[in-house]
């Protein structure tokens, strides 16, 4: 007895040692990886289990249609609420399944018989039976299809069980649309919510016979999210109301367009990308017809350029870039000339309509290059890249040259003559005397005349192009009304040209646009979208949504929102993905951009209270 009273004070002794130590553990905290993760709590109901402070249940799909289609789940995937789906799917053995499906054509052909012979009216339903399990043995037979056994559970999470019965009708509804049917794991949510956390265990091993094309049907990766670790905000994804980050400069192009009618928020929109890439080290460019964008440049310490007639803004078209590249450097002078040709085409043949050949002769074609070829020769100029740092030579300096040749010369001069001592002289004729070494400068076209302005465009354009050649840099460029670029051959090819290169040079380039059928009427504005790797469709007239529907091949969903969007939402296309999008600014962002009369007229009573 005394051993047996010595071995129990023992046993209690080892005891009130181990309850010690775990006492000490608890008191000590957190130490592991399991204590950091483990809920407070967890109960299990018959149809739902409470995860500390939430709710949970678990679901289980138990029937399907005769044919699924493809993205059926993708619906549930997408909800904008807390889910887990798990997908167990297991491959049988073909040898199995044939054996079964002989029975089963069996079955069925003998009831079809005893059906026919009582007299009884033919059985559809027996009918499509036995031709699926017909068509599936002759699949399975030649190998062009497998057999699986498939089983789909979601667990959904909630704050109180009022929304979790709202979660669960609105799973049970989408996927009623598609005649699938689900049930609750009832006295089994233990089991339902081991399935479907990431232990790969199938406690409730509910299944369905499926064969490789309607597994494939159920692929899960196909959120219709749009976002990046890095990019700037561009809204709110309407599907899922997620938000859509993205980096433009990420894609094979940084190029993008913009599709908008009056008042739809294009405007809003670049210039909200504009400040937010500004953020990411990106440098903006602008070229804005409407006199839209100053604020926003003063606002951030940007450069304003105006060019009109009466301005002693000058910008030269014979300028040449300083490039290091070798490559580049040899073909710098070619190329301008190349540019050169285009701008004076645009020039000399006046308002030349796109589509309408109203071109320079072949002699004058010829003299005219010449002609560029001695203006820039009489300055050292040539295509050795050491000359290129030699002062260029101006627009009266091809007027004197062409003065003085023969041929086509002298009458190519007299049409040229306005630019150098007539109307439109000064401008684009002297030595430029701009500097767009800022963060964000914009170049306002307003006050020049109308057929001047595609010429300043042409010209501008250019001008970046070359600056963008010489500092390789993350820049942006804008072309506001880009349909005023388009109504012409010349400058159509030049802007198309552009977008094809710019990616080489860091630069992404966003044409805006509220005359689409121009646009894409035009074989370079077609080319240009398609050299664009985002594309964005705010709201549309009636006449142009045909035009973009078949371009973009829009679902007739997307055709019918695309005339009737609020202000500030779209199709934002990003490489082979778009969504549905809100674009949406701080109250901060809303003043520097918005260019609304009524947005204005806040701002200008405030400034004048503040006064």
């Amino acid at each position: 007895m005394a051993k047996k009273k010595d071995a129990l004070d023992i046993a209690a002794q080892q005891r009130a040692k181990e309850a010690a130590e775990v006492e000490a553990l608890f008191l000590k905290g957190v130490n592991t990886l399991r204590d950091l993760i483990a809920p407070s709590s967890l109960e299990f109901q018959v149809d739902h289990f409470r995860l500390g402070t939430k709710y949970g249940r678990t679901l289980y799909v138990y029937g399907y249609p005769r044919e699924i289609y493809t993205g059926w789940l993708s619906n549930v995937i997408n909800m904008d609420e807390v889910l887990d789906i798990s997908m167990f799917i297991y491959p049988v053995d073909t040898q199995v399944v044939m054996q079964n499906l002989r029975k089963k054509v069996t079955q069925l052909e003998a009831s079809m018989t005893i059906n026919h012979e009582k007299g009884k009216t033919r059985d559809p339903g027996l009918e499509a039976a036995l031709a699926d399990a017909e068509e599936l043995r002759d699949e399975l037979q030649i190998g062009r299809q497998k057999f699986f056994r498939y089983g789909l559970y979601i667990t959904l999470y909630a704050d109180s069980m009022d929304e979790l019965t709202f979660v669960q009708n609105k799973i049970e509804t989408l996927f009623g649309q598609q005649l699938v049917f689900s049930k609750v794991a009832s006295s089994q949510q233990e089991q339902g919510l081991n399935s479907t956390v990431p232990h790969m265990m199938d406690q409730l091993q509910i299944r369905r016979n499926m064969n490789t094309g309607a597994i494939s049907t159920s692929f899960p990766f196909t959120s219709a999210d749009l976002t990046q670790e890095k990019g700037i905000l561009y809204g709110i994804n309407m599907h899922n109301n997620g938000l859509v980050i993205f980096d433009r400069f990420s894609l094979e192009n940084a190029n993008m367009v913009v599709f908008a009618k009056s008042g739809a928020g294009k405007s809003f929109t670049v210039k909200l990308e504009a400040i937010r890439s500004m953020m990411t080290g990106a440098d903006v460019l602008i070229i804005d017809p409407e006199n839209e964008y100053q604020k926003l440049s003063d606002a951030v310490g940007g450069s304003y350029i105006r060019l009109s007639l009466s301005s002693d803004v000058r910008v030269n078209p014979f300028d040449l870039p300083k490039v290091v590249d070798t490559e580049d450097a040899d073909d710098a002078l070619r190329a301008n000339l190349v540019t050169l040709h285009g701008l004076l085409r645009l020039m000399l043949g006046g308002a030349t309509a796109q589509n309408v050949n109203v071109t320079l002769s072949p002699e004058e074609e010829a003299d005219l290059d010449q002609a560029l070829i001695d203006t820039y020769a009489r300055l050292g100029i040539t295509s050795d890249p050491l000359t290129h740092h030699s002062i260029p030579p101006t627009m009266a300096d091809l007027y004197d040259t062409l003065l003085h040749m023969g041929g086509t010369g002298p009458a190519l001069a007299q049409r040229l003559r306005k630019y150098t001592t007539g109307t439109f002289a000064g401008i684009f004729s002297q030595q430029s005397n701009i500097d767009i070494n800022n963060s964000m400068v914009v170049f306002n076209i307003r006050d020049l005349e109308d057929e001047l302005r595609p010429v300043a465009m042409y010209i501008v354009l250019s001008h970046i192009w070359n600056i963008t050649r010489s500092r390789k840099r993350k820049r942006m460029l804008i072309v506001d009304e880009a349909w005023q670029l388009m109504k012409y051959e010349d400058s159509a090819n030049f802007l198309f040209s552009l977008a094809k290169r710019a990616r080489k040079y860091y630069l992404g380039i966003t044409t805006i646009t509220q005359d689409v059928e121009d646009f894409m009427g035009s074989k370079m504005g077609r080319a240009i979208v398609a050299n664009s790797s985002m594309q964005l469709l705010l709201k549309q007239s009636s006449s142009a949504v045909d035009v973009l529907s078949n371009v973009f091949k829009l679902t007739e969903e997307e055709k019918k929102r695309l005339s009737s969007f609020p202000v500030g939402q779209g199709l934002f296309f990003a490489g082979q993905n778009h969504v549905h999008i809100q674009v949406i600014a701080s109250r901060t962002e809303t003043q520097l951009v918005s260019t609304t009369p009524v947005e204005q007229l806040k701002q200008d009573k405030s400034s004048q209270l503040m006064r």
